[in-house]
This record gives structure tokens, C-alpha cells and sequence, in this order.
């Protein structure tokens, strides 16, 4: 009898361990560093051994703007400090809008210059030159705002510098021009079930929602001793400044003839925060109209931008309007972000009037909303509202469908203007199946995103924003929370010129992309991008009219005061590689969308969805015999982010791991009895005797 009982107790500690073992992180045999140890920022290498450090990142950004349009050099630095051949897998962001046209790779006083290939040779290419021993690089698009770099058979101890370069177009509003620089990624969420294999190397496998999930979800790292990052700006404005500096990060600035170089003042910052330069110019050479233009291969191409009608010539709106608030109350969420989230609701609700309706919307995993639908604006709901938002906490994956279907479905009065704020880092992996949600239930609504955190999704911000006809903001610190929401108050309150059309002389044909012009809201300018064709005259003009509350408004730019500016016509062929993305999305005839999205992509040397660009030394380096070790180089978290509120949650829907743990546990308990059955007929069988 005391046999029994002893295996029986034997069986449950076995299967208390196994269980155990079932979740708990998987385990390392290494010597001197674990995967534990990646808080240090080094790439980690599986060697027969264990593990050892390796690649280190740094990266210079050199920007130089001229009007309207940027040119920026990135060039990432791969230093193996291990002791063997490896290639490094590096996932980064770029803005949204970015126009990715050039790679070099860097090799001691070598140069190889990138070539655009279609997406799969492009691949085909590198992973020939990667097999033979030859030095290469590859430069993928997994989003508009998320790219690959992966470079190969980089040797013991050697520094591969590759440089990407991209164009820009700068942003203007409310009489200041910006430009942004992400420098690390905010974790995607992964919704969706788990399918059998991996397309990419990433934290989070591929899911029917999400197929190539496994290519945008890069390891994080808390902190670093590499991922330092240097910043030089050359700003010709073509005009005296009022104004130019950094929002987020402390920086040098000097001036010759209103040419301005703007540095970082510390040298070098961690890539942890996004970086953000914004001018203005002094009040009396504000821009009303400017217009850019470069010929390549004899057609002529346009960037054209037109402020709408000054603030203070309009009359005040008076339509009462429905504002439903969104918040993201998502892990990712967690710390700065969510208290720069709450504090801009609560600004928000004090701008609400008597004649408003409003509700607040939260959402994690679970969508919650205060009120069934919205309420009228009053003492007692505006208090129920602030305790609501004051109680939020973050916690939970980011399913934004359900709360953004319950602000677009509810029922709408008909006497007020719905305006849906959806406050947000947009860490989410599956943007396209949102847009077209917006688009197909938008209805006569309007969707404005704000983008909180120091590293929020622009590509989601800013489709969204356009799929919802409204506009986007971002708020990266807590200190201009108050600037950021009064402006969207002004936007919001402020009546939109709506309706809007550009009209080009008679005589010539155009290809404009947005193809439809967005309405447009306090300070926001018109920014079309136009290739031209057939013969314009001396005295031509661009004419552009639209609706306001004030009536009729029109505006006119003369074609000939347009100034060449390099770029302009990359910048067209990535606005045109955009909407024909927003096609393909729509279901609409995809393998010939694809076709010209690559032709145009070909034709003026871009990264897009369908094109890559590689570079390939031709002499072999590494012996064919020696193995290649291949790893994914670490992002830093964004500034203010907790990795555990992040990671703390299954990073997908799926139940793999509980599925995983109630299937070891079924085994174990199958076994258990087996031995209960085989130990009590041993017991009965000893009685009997």
C-alpha cells in the first residue's frame, strides 16, 4: 500500500512539472548569455553552445528640405561582434508617406548600389548571393510605414553600413510646416487564429487576420547600448522663419541667407522617440499657394498645395453635433500614452456645448461603452463621463473592430453631425480590414484619429483619417496635450469646405491622385499631386473651388511660378502606388491593379508592396562551407512604454498557448489514471492472495 501511494505522488509531481514546463518560457542552454539578456540591445545568436551577442544598430538620418518636398538619407549600421559569418534581419519604420527610391551597401571603401527588382526575384536574387558567399542586401516593404532591411554574410568583426534613401513631402497646418522621423515601432497587436507556417522570423506567428504577422513583429528591448541615433536637418525654407525647432528632443540651429542646419544638441539619442521638426514662417510670407514641379522624361509633374479660407473670414458653425470619443485601452496603451489619452477626453468633454450629444466608447479585448447611446450634454452626463475616463486602465489586446462598429452603427439624429474622435497608437496589425470598415458604415459620419505615444502607427492614423473624411493629429507628450486637442476643437467646430475640385487649363490631360480631394478643415491645405501631359500656355492657371459656409470659394496658382524641385514625381508615383493599394483592397480586378502598381513602381524606382530593392557584391566572401547564422535585430520600446503591459497578454486572439497547456495536461491526467488502474489491480490482486 505505501508502494502505491509513493507512485501516485511520484505521478503528481511529474505532472505538476511538465506543466510547468508547458508555459513557462522556453529554455536555453547557454553560456554566459540567455535570451534573458537581450535588455542589453545586442542582436543574440544560436550557436552550437548557447548563445552569444552579436550585432550592434546605429543610425544616421541626414534630411534635406527644399519647399514642399524632403530628401532623407538613412544609413543603419550593422557591426557583428560576433565570431562568426552572420546575416542580420532588421525591421524598422519610415513615414507613412515615404517614397523609398535608393540603397547602397557600405563595405570598408566599397559601394554597391541597389537595384528595383519585382518583390519575389528581388528575394530570389538575394538568397542566391546569400547562398554563394556573396556580400548582399535586401530592402522589403511589409507596410507603407514598414520596411526590412536584411543584409547577409556580413564576417567576424565587420562594420556593413547600408544607406536607404527616401523622399517626402512636408506637412503643412495652421501655418507651420513638420516633418516627422519615427525611429522605432509601438508592438503590433495580432488578432486572428494561427496558421501552420511562418512567412517571417517575428515574435507572432501568421494569422488569418494578419498573414504575414510574423514579418512586423520585430523582438523589443527595453533599453540599449547601441540604437543610438544621429540627426543633421538642411532646411531651405525659401523664406525668413518665425520659428524652427524640435518638439521632442533638444537641438542645435543655425542660419545663412534663410538656410537653416538643425542638429541634435547631445550628438547622438536613443531610438526610442520620435523625432519631430516644425517651422513657421514669419506672418507676411505665410504661403496662400505654392506649387512644384519637375519634368522627367518629358512629362511634366506637380505638387501643389492651397490653404482654404482663413479661420477668422468664416462665420462661427452652429450645427449641434454628435461626438462620440473612442479611447484605446489597450496594453500597449500602458503609462504615458493612457494618461495622455485621458487627459485629452477630459479636455474634450469641456469643449462639449448644451445642444451636443456625446458618449465615450473604451475598448481592450471587451468594447465597453458609458452610456447605450449618446446622451445629451449636461451637468450630471458630463460628470458620469469624467469619472468614467478618470477610472480607465490599460490592460488587454487592441480589437478596435468591435468598438469602432459600435460607434458607426448606432443610431444617428438626424439633427446633429456625428464626429467619431478614435484616440489610439494604432498597434495593430491588420489596418486594411479596418479601413474598409470605415468606408463601407462611415455613413454621413466623420472620423478624426488621434495618434498618443511616442511611436504611434501613422499609416493608420492617417488612412483612417481619410477613409473617414476627417483629419489626424498626434500627441507624443503630455505637455501639448492642450495645444493638440485645441486645434482638433477647431477642426471640429470649425464648418469644412467640402466639395472640392481642381480644374487645369483645357488644354491639358492630368493624372491627380488624391483623385478625390478630401474635405477640408481649419488650416489644412489642398496637396495634389499631378502628372501632366500636352501643352500649357503662358498665362495658364491652376483653378481651385469648393464649398463653404460662406458660399462659393475658389483659389488659383499660375502654372508657370511653379519651381523646379527634385522629387516631385517620385512623390506623384507613391501617391499613385497608394491609391491603387486602396483598389486592390476594395476587391477590385487585383492581378491588374498589381500590374500597375509595379510598372509604376519600376518606372521610377520605388519600394513598394510588389517591388524591393537589392544589392549584391559579386565577389564571394564568405567559404561555402562556413555556416551562416541569421537572427532579428531588436527595436527599442517606444519612451514611456511598458514592455510588460505590452507583452504581460497573449500578443494574438488565439488560445495556442492554453491550448497547448489543457493538451499536455490531458495526457498527464490520461497516464495518471492508467497508473491508478494498474497500481489498485496490483493492490486487489496482493489482497486476494
Amino acid at each position: 500500500m505505501h508502494a502505491v501511494q509513493k507512485d501516485i505522488k511520484s505521478w503528481l509531481w511529474v505532472m505538476a512539472l511538465v506543466i510547468v514546463l508547458a508555459v513557462a518560457p522556453e529554455p536555453v542552454a547557454a553560456e554566459g548569455i540567455s535570451p534573458g539578456e537581450l535588455q542589453s540591445g545586442s542582436l543574440l545568436l544560436r550557436m552550437q553552445n548557447g548563445y552569444t551577442s552579436a550585432t550592434l544598430l546605429n543610425t544616421d538620418v541626414d534630411m534635406d528640405i527644399s519647399g514642399l518636398v524632403a530628401r532623407v538619407k538613412v544609413r543603419q549600421k550593422f557591426q557583428n561582434t560576433s565570431p562568426d559569418w552572420v546575416e542580420g534581419v532588421y525591421v524598422f519604420p519610415l513615414p507613412d508617406r515615404a517614397a523609398v527610391d535608393r540603397m547602397r551597401m557600405h563595405i570598408g571603401e566599397r559601394l554597391i548600389e541597389g537595384e528595383i527588382q519585382e518583390k519575389e526575384q528581388a528575394r530570389k536574387t538575394y538568397e542566391r548571393a546569400k547562398a554563394d558567399g556573396k556580400k548582399t542586401s535586401l530592402v522589403e516593404q511589409q507596410r507603407a510605414n514598414l520596411f526590412t532591411t536584411s543584409v547577409a554574410n556580413v564576417a567576424p568583426g565587420e562594420l556593413v553600413v547600408i544607406e536607404i534613401e527616401y523622399l517626402e513631402d512636408i506637412r503643412y497646418e495652421k501655418g507651420q510646416f513638420s516633418i516627422r522621423f519615427p525611429m522605432t515601432l509601438t508592438p503590433r497587436y495580432i488578432a486572428g487564429s494561427a496558421l501552420p507556417d511562418r512567412v517571417g522570423s517575428g515574435w507572432a506567428p501568421d494569422t488569418d487576420r494578419v498573414p504575414d504577422a510574423s514579418t512586423i513583429t520585430p523582438p523589443q528591448v527595453t533599453h540599449s547600448s547601441g540604437h543610438q541615433l544621429s540627426l543633421t536637418a538642411n532646411v531651405n525654407a525659401g523664406m525668413p522663419l518665425e520659428i524652427i525647432a524640435s518638439r521632442y528632443h533638444p537641438v542645435s540651429v543655425s542660419e545663412k541667407k534663410n538656410r537653416y542646419t538643425v542638429a541634435l544638441r547631445s550628438g547622438t539619442v536613443a531610438m526610442d522617440h520620435d523625432f519631430e521638426l516644425v517651422w513657421r514662417p514669419i506672418a507676411s510670407a505665410a504661403p496662400r499657394a505654392m506649387s512644384f514641379t519637375e519634368t522627367v522624361d518629358g512629362k511634366p509633374y506637380f505638387l501643389l498645395m492651397v490653404m482654404p479660407p482663413d479661420q477668422e473670414k468664416l462665420p462661427a458653425g452652429s450645427i449641434p453635433r454628435e461626438t462620440i470619443f473612442i479611447i484605446d485601452t489597450s496594453g500597449s496603451m500602458h503609462g504615458v500614452s493612457m494618461e495622455q489619452a485621458k487627459r485629452a477626453v477630459q479636455l474634450a468633454l469641456k469643449g462639449l456645448k448644451p445642444t451636443d450629444r456625446f458618449n465615450v466608447i473604451e475598448f481592450n479585448s471587451t468594447t465597453t461603452s458609458l452610456f447605450r447611446q449618446s446622451e445629451g450634454v449636461n451637468a450630471m452626463t458630463i460628470q458620469q463621463a469624467s469619472k468614467f475616463v478618470k477610472e480607465l486602465k490599460s490592460n488587454g489586446g487592441t480589437e478596435m473592430r468591435p468598438a469602432l462598429a459600435l460607434a458607426l452603427d448606432s443610431p444617428q439624429s438626424e439633427e446633429h453631425l456625428r464626429q467619431v474622435v478614435f484616440i489610439t497608437d494604432g498597434s495593430v496589425g491588420y489596418e486594411d480590414e479596418l479601413f474598409t470598415m470605415i468606408e463601407d458604415r462611415l455613413g454621413a459620419a466623420r472620423l478624426f484619429t488621434v495618434g498618443i505615444g511616442s511611436a504611434p502607427n501613422s499609416l493608420f492614423m492617417r488612412k483612417a483619417a481619410e477613409a473617414g473624411r476627417g483629419s489626424y493629429t498626434f500627441i507624443s507628450a503630455l505637455h501639448e496635450v492642450q495645444e493638440r486637442m485645441d486645434g482638433l476643437f477647431q477642426k471640429l467646430e470649425q464648418p469644412q469646405v467640402t466639395n472640392i475640385e481642381v480644374d487645369w487649363p483645357s488644354s491639358v490631360v492630368t493624372d491627380s491622385y488624391p483623385a478625390v480631394v478630401p474635405d477640408l478643415y481649419v488650416g489644412e491645405p489642398v496637396v495634389v499631386k499631378v502628372e501632366a501631359s500636352g501643352k500649357f500656355r503662358r498665362n495658364d492657371t491652376i483653378q481651385i473651388r469648393g464649398n463653404s459656409v460662406a458660399g462659393a470659394w475658389t483659389a488659383e496658382v499660375p502654372v508657370n511660378a511653379s519651381p523646379n524641385s527634385a522629387g516631385v514625381a517620385a512623390l506623384w508615383a507613391r501617391a499613385r502606388i497608394g491609391e491603387l493599394l486602396d483598389t486592390e483592397r476594395r476587391h477590385s480586378q487585383p492581378d491588374d491593379v498589381r500590374a500597375r502598381i509595379v510598372e509604376t513602381a519600376l518606372t521610377h524606382h520605388l519600394v513598394s508592396k510588389y517591388t524591393s530593392l537589392v544589392a549584391v557584391d559579386k565577389t564571394p566572401v564568405r567559404p561555402i562551407g562556413d555556416p551562416l547564422n541569421s537572427e532579428l535585430v531588436p527595436n527599442l520600446m517606444p519612451y514611456g512604454q511598458s514592455r510588460n503591459a505590452i507583452f504581460g497578454f497573449p500578443a494574438t486572439a488565439t488560445n495556442g498557448p492554453a491550448l497547448r497547456l489543457i493538451g499536455f495536461a490531458s495526457v498527464l491526467l490520461a497516464l495518471f489514471l492508467l497508473a491508478l488502474q494498474h497500481h489498485g489491480f496490483r493492490f486487489r490482486h496482493a489482497r486476494s492472495r
